[in-house]
Protein backbone atom coordinates (compact mmCIF):
# COMPACT_ATOMS: atom_id res chain seq x y z
CA UNK A 1 0.00 0.00 0.00
CA UNK A 2 1.07 3.38 -0.58
CA UNK A 3 2.57 5.23 2.64
CA UNK A 4 -0.08 7.48 4.22
CA UNK A 5 -0.07 10.39 6.75
CA UNK A 6 3.10 12.34 8.50
CA UNK A 7 6.00 11.12 6.63
CA UNK A 8 8.45 9.59 9.16
CA UNK A 9 12.21 10.68 8.12
CA UNK A 10 12.63 10.59 4.15
CA UNK A 11 14.75 13.43 2.53
CA UNK A 12 14.93 16.84 1.28
CA UNK A 13 15.12 16.03 -3.06
CA UNK A 14 14.60 19.26 -4.29
CA UNK A 15 17.86 19.93 -6.63
CA UNK A 16 18.67 22.25 -9.14
CA UNK A 17 18.56 21.84 -12.63
CA UNK A 18 22.91 21.38 -12.58
CA UNK A 19 24.59 17.39 -12.16
CA UNK A 20 22.62 16.38 -14.76
CA UNK A 21 23.64 12.89 -16.72
CA UNK A 22 26.29 14.06 -19.44
CA UNK A 23 24.26 12.36 -22.50
CA UNK A 24 22.82 13.68 -25.62
CA UNK A 25 19.94 15.58 -26.69
CA UNK A 26 16.67 13.52 -26.24
CA UNK A 27 16.19 13.97 -29.53
CA UNK A 28 18.42 10.96 -30.25
CA UNK A 29 17.83 7.53 -31.01
CA UNK A 30 18.22 4.17 -29.31
CA UNK A 31 21.96 2.88 -28.86
CA UNK A 32 23.01 6.66 -29.52
CA UNK A 33 23.28 7.69 -25.85
CA UNK A 34 27.17 7.77 -24.02
CA UNK A 35 24.93 7.64 -20.29
CA UNK A 36 21.57 6.88 -18.88
CA UNK A 37 18.72 7.36 -21.07
CA UNK A 38 16.64 8.05 -18.63
CA UNK A 39 17.08 9.17 -14.79
CA UNK A 40 14.83 9.98 -12.00
CA UNK A 41 16.31 11.81 -8.74
CA UNK A 42 14.67 11.78 -5.70
CA UNK A 43 11.39 11.15 -7.56
CA UNK A 44 8.71 12.07 -5.38
CA UNK A 45 4.71 12.31 -6.02
CA UNK A 46 2.21 13.38 -2.97
CA UNK A 47 -1.54 13.26 -3.33
CA UNK A 48 -3.90 14.77 -0.72
CA UNK A 49 -2.99 17.08 2.47
CA UNK A 50 -2.51 16.80 5.80
CA UNK A 51 -3.01 13.94 7.45
CA UNK A 52 -4.47 12.37 4.14
CA UNK A 53 -1.11 12.99 2.39
CA UNK A 54 -0.08 9.77 0.36
CA UNK A 55 3.27 9.66 -0.88
CA UNK A 56 2.41 7.48 -4.00
CA UNK A 57 6.40 7.79 -4.92
CA UNK A 58 8.96 8.50 -1.96
CA UNK A 59 12.81 9.66 -3.12
CA UNK A 60 13.20 7.21 -5.85
CA UNK A 61 16.11 7.39 -7.59
CA UNK A 62 16.38 5.37 -10.86
CA UNK A 63 18.89 5.40 -13.80
CA UNK A 64 18.26 3.33 -16.60
CA UNK A 65 21.60 2.36 -19.34
CA UNK A 66 20.55 2.74 -22.99
CA UNK A 67 19.20 -0.35 -24.59
CA UNK A 68 18.29 -2.07 -21.11
CA UNK A 69 14.87 -4.00 -20.32
CA UNK A 70 14.02 -2.93 -16.28
CA UNK A 71 11.10 -4.42 -15.28
CA UNK A 72 9.36 -2.60 -12.11
CA UNK A 73 7.40 -5.05 -9.91
CA UNK A 74 5.82 -5.09 -5.99
CA UNK A 75 2.41 -5.28 -4.58
CA UNK A 76 -0.65 -3.45 -5.77
CA UNK A 77 -0.88 0.29 -4.94
CA UNK A 78 2.83 0.68 -4.08
CA UNK A 79 3.00 3.13 -6.57
CA UNK A 80 4.79 0.99 -9.70
CA UNK A 81 2.50 3.08 -12.36
CA UNK A 82 2.61 6.54 -10.77
CA UNK A 83 6.26 6.09 -11.13
CA UNK A 84 5.99 5.45 -14.84
CA UNK A 85 3.82 8.23 -15.43
CA UNK A 86 6.65 10.21 -13.64
CA UNK A 87 8.87 8.69 -15.42
CA UNK A 88 6.92 9.42 -18.85
CA UNK A 89 6.13 13.02 -18.51
CA UNK A 90 2.54 12.07 -18.24
CA UNK A 91 2.41 13.39 -14.65
CA UNK A 92 4.56 15.97 -12.48
CA UNK A 93 6.60 15.19 -9.38
CA UNK A 94 5.97 16.94 -6.29
CA UNK A 95 9.80 16.56 -5.27
CA UNK A 96 12.44 15.28 -7.58
CA UNK A 97 14.12 15.23 -11.39
CA UNK A 98 13.02 13.29 -14.28
CA UNK A 99 16.16 13.12 -16.70
CA UNK A 100 15.53 11.42 -20.62
CA UNK A 101 18.30 11.68 -22.92
CA UNK A 102 20.23 14.31 -20.93
CA UNK A 103 17.72 16.34 -20.43
CA UNK A 104 15.78 17.22 -17.70
CA UNK A 105 11.93 16.91 -18.53
CA UNK A 106 9.84 17.74 -15.05
CA UNK A 107 9.98 21.92 -14.96
CA UNK A 108 8.69 21.80 -18.53
CA UNK A 109 6.13 23.74 -19.86
CA UNK A 110 3.05 21.79 -20.77
CA UNK A 111 3.23 22.02 -24.84
CA UNK A 112 7.33 21.68 -24.81
CA UNK A 113 6.51 18.25 -23.01
CA UNK A 114 3.90 16.60 -24.72
CA UNK A 115 5.85 17.35 -27.68
CA UNK A 116 9.38 15.82 -25.97
CA UNK A 117 6.88 12.55 -25.44
CA UNK A 118 5.60 12.43 -29.02
CA UNK A 119 9.16 12.56 -30.33
CA UNK A 120 10.85 10.36 -27.56
CA UNK A 121 9.07 7.81 -25.65
CA UNK A 122 6.27 5.61 -26.76
CA UNK A 123 3.77 4.03 -24.40
CA UNK A 124 2.31 0.37 -23.97
CA UNK A 125 -0.62 0.37 -21.98
CA UNK A 126 -2.76 -2.73 -20.78
CA UNK A 127 -5.69 -1.79 -22.17
CA UNK A 128 -4.19 -1.35 -25.72
CA UNK A 129 -5.43 2.83 -25.97
CA UNK A 130 -6.53 2.12 -29.32
CA UNK A 131 -9.03 3.97 -31.08
CA UNK A 132 -11.84 2.12 -31.77
CA UNK A 133 -13.02 3.95 -35.12
CA UNK A 134 -9.88 4.04 -36.84
CA UNK A 135 -7.95 0.86 -38.72
CA UNK A 136 -4.38 -0.86 -37.23
CA UNK A 137 -2.90 1.42 -39.84
CA UNK A 138 -4.87 4.45 -38.34
CA UNK A 139 -3.80 3.97 -34.97
CA UNK A 140 -0.50 3.04 -35.79
CA UNK A 141 0.25 6.27 -38.15
CA UNK A 142 -1.61 8.66 -35.68
CA UNK A 143 1.26 9.68 -33.67
CA UNK A 144 3.41 9.85 -36.75
CA UNK A 145 0.91 12.69 -38.49
CA UNK A 146 0.43 14.89 -35.07
CA UNK A 147 4.85 14.92 -34.82
CA UNK A 148 4.66 16.11 -38.06
CA UNK A 149 5.44 13.45 -40.34
CA UNK A 150 3.31 13.47 -44.11
CA UNK A 151 0.72 11.07 -44.48
CA UNK A 152 2.88 8.79 -47.05
CA UNK A 153 5.31 9.03 -44.65
CA UNK A 154 3.21 8.26 -41.56
CA UNK A 155 1.69 5.35 -43.86
CA UNK A 156 4.69 4.13 -44.90
CA UNK A 157 6.17 3.49 -41.37
CA UNK A 158 3.19 2.29 -40.16
CA UNK A 159 2.66 -0.47 -42.77
CA UNK A 160 6.80 -1.45 -42.01
CA UNK A 161 6.03 -1.61 -37.88
CA UNK A 162 2.55 -3.95 -38.73
CA UNK A 163 4.32 -6.00 -40.94
CA UNK A 164 7.18 -6.07 -37.93
CA UNK A 165 4.97 -7.13 -35.65
CA UNK A 166 3.07 -9.99 -37.64
CA UNK A 167 0.10 -8.13 -38.43
CA UNK A 168 0.10 -6.71 -42.13
CA UNK A 169 -2.68 -9.20 -42.99
CA UNK A 170 -4.68 -7.37 -40.50
CA UNK A 171 -3.74 -3.59 -41.75
CA UNK A 172 -7.68 -2.71 -42.86
CA UNK A 173 -9.02 -3.96 -39.68
CA UNK A 174 -10.93 -2.19 -36.66
CA UNK A 175 -9.49 -2.65 -33.07
CA UNK A 176 -13.06 -4.70 -33.08
CA UNK A 177 -11.96 -7.18 -35.18
CA UNK A 178 -8.63 -8.21 -33.42
CA UNK A 179 -8.21 -10.64 -30.84
CA UNK A 180 -6.51 -9.24 -27.50
CA UNK A 181 -2.94 -10.20 -28.61
CA UNK A 182 -3.78 -8.35 -31.72
CA UNK A 183 -4.59 -5.26 -30.25
CA UNK A 184 -1.94 -5.52 -28.24
CA UNK A 185 1.01 -5.45 -31.07
CA UNK A 186 -0.85 -2.68 -32.66
CA UNK A 187 -0.25 -0.80 -29.74
CA UNK A 188 3.51 -1.70 -29.91
CA UNK A 189 3.61 -0.47 -33.32
CA UNK A 190 1.84 2.61 -32.70
CA UNK A 191 4.48 3.48 -29.43
CA UNK A 192 7.72 2.55 -31.95
CA UNK A 193 6.17 4.86 -35.00
CA UNK A 194 8.33 8.27 -34.25
CA UNK A 195 11.67 5.70 -33.66
CA UNK A 196 11.09 6.31 -29.53
CA UNK A 197 14.34 6.79 -27.12
CA UNK A 198 12.07 5.10 -23.99
CA UNK A 199 9.32 2.79 -24.61
CA UNK A 200 7.25 2.57 -21.31
CA UNK A 201 5.37 -0.46 -21.19
CA UNK A 202 2.08 -0.68 -17.82
CA UNK A 203 1.06 -4.33 -17.43
CA UNK A 204 1.74 -5.03 -21.37
CA UNK A 205 0.48 -8.91 -21.01
CA UNK A 206 -1.93 -7.99 -18.33
CA UNK A 207 -5.29 -8.39 -20.38
CA UNK A 208 -3.66 -11.26 -22.18
CA UNK A 209 -2.94 -15.51 -22.11
CA UNK A 210 -0.70 -17.42 -22.29
CA UNK A 211 -0.43 -17.31 -26.01
CA UNK A 212 -0.33 -13.76 -26.54
CA UNK A 213 1.96 -13.07 -23.61
CA UNK A 214 4.04 -15.38 -25.47
CA UNK A 215 4.07 -13.09 -28.59
CA UNK A 216 4.43 -9.98 -26.83
CA UNK A 217 7.95 -11.04 -24.91
CA UNK A 218 9.34 -12.46 -28.56
CA UNK A 219 8.81 -8.65 -29.59
CA UNK A 220 9.98 -6.93 -26.42
CA UNK A 221 13.20 -9.52 -27.03
CA UNK A 222 13.16 -7.92 -31.35
CA UNK A 223 13.21 -4.63 -29.41
CA UNK A 224 16.26 -4.99 -26.92
CA UNK A 225 18.03 -6.97 -29.70
CA UNK A 226 17.58 -3.88 -31.45
CA UNK A 227 19.34 -1.26 -28.65
CA UNK A 228 15.76 -0.21 -27.51
CA UNK A 229 15.56 1.14 -24.14
CA UNK A 230 12.20 -0.21 -22.24
CA UNK A 231 10.79 0.21 -18.79
CA UNK A 232 7.95 -1.95 -18.24
CA UNK A 233 5.77 -1.90 -15.23
CA UNK A 234 4.23 -6.03 -14.57
CA UNK A 235 2.68 -8.21 -11.71
CA UNK A 236 3.47 -11.11 -13.76
CA UNK A 237 6.66 -12.90 -12.32
CA UNK A 238 7.33 -14.44 -15.46
CA UNK A 239 7.35 -11.43 -17.20
CA UNK A 240 9.48 -9.52 -14.95
CA UNK A 241 11.96 -12.37 -15.14
CA UNK A 242 13.01 -11.77 -19.11
CA UNK A 243 14.26 -7.93 -17.93
CA UNK A 244 17.84 -7.18 -17.40
CA UNK A 245 17.44 -5.47 -14.06
CA UNK A 246 14.08 -5.97 -12.15
CA UNK A 247 13.37 -2.83 -9.38
CA UNK A 248 10.90 -3.62 -6.52
CA UNK A 249 8.96 -1.10 -4.83
CA UNK A 250 7.38 -1.03 -1.61
CA UNK A 251 4.82 1.91 -0.26
CA UNK A 252 6.52 4.09 -3.11
CA UNK A 253 10.11 3.64 -2.33
CA UNK A 254 12.34 1.60 -3.90
CA UNK A 255 13.05 -1.54 -2.11
CA UNK A 256 15.34 -3.79 -3.71
CA UNK A 257 16.94 -4.20 -7.53
CA UNK A 258 17.96 -7.18 -8.60
CA UNK A 259 20.27 -7.53 -11.51
CA UNK A 260 19.27 -11.04 -14.10
CA UNK A 261 21.36 -13.35 -16.19
CA UNK A 262 19.94 -15.09 -19.07
CA UNK A 263 18.19 -17.38 -17.73
CA UNK A 264 16.05 -14.93 -15.63
CA UNK A 265 18.64 -15.80 -12.13
CA UNK A 266 19.39 -12.82 -9.84
CA UNK A 267 23.46 -13.50 -10.79
CA UNK A 268 23.93 -10.26 -11.72
CA UNK A 269 24.35 -8.79 -15.57
CA UNK A 270 23.53 -9.81 -19.13
CA UNK A 271 20.15 -10.05 -20.59
CA UNK A 272 17.19 -12.20 -19.31
CA UNK A 273 14.92 -10.72 -21.83
CA UNK A 274 14.06 -13.96 -24.04
CA UNK A 275 14.89 -16.59 -21.41
CA UNK A 276 11.30 -17.30 -20.91
CA UNK A 277 10.52 -17.79 -24.29
CA UNK A 278 9.54 -20.96 -24.43
CA UNK A 279 6.73 -21.39 -22.42
CA UNK A 280 4.32 -24.12 -23.05
CA UNK A 281 1.05 -23.45 -22.21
Amino acid sequence: MMRVGQRAGGRSQQRGTDGGPDVRDAGSRPGETAGPVLRAVGLTRVFGQDESLVWAVDGVDLDVPAGQTLAVTGPSGCGKSTLLQLLGGLDRPTDGEVWLGGRRIDHLGERALAALRRRTVGFVFQDFHLMDELTATENVELPALLAGASPRAARHRAAGLLERVGLADRARHLPSELSGGQRQRVAIARALVNEPLLVLADEPTGNLDSAATHDILRLFDELRAAGQTLVMVTHDERVAATADRIVTLRDGTLADITPLDGDGRGDGGGTGLGALLSWED
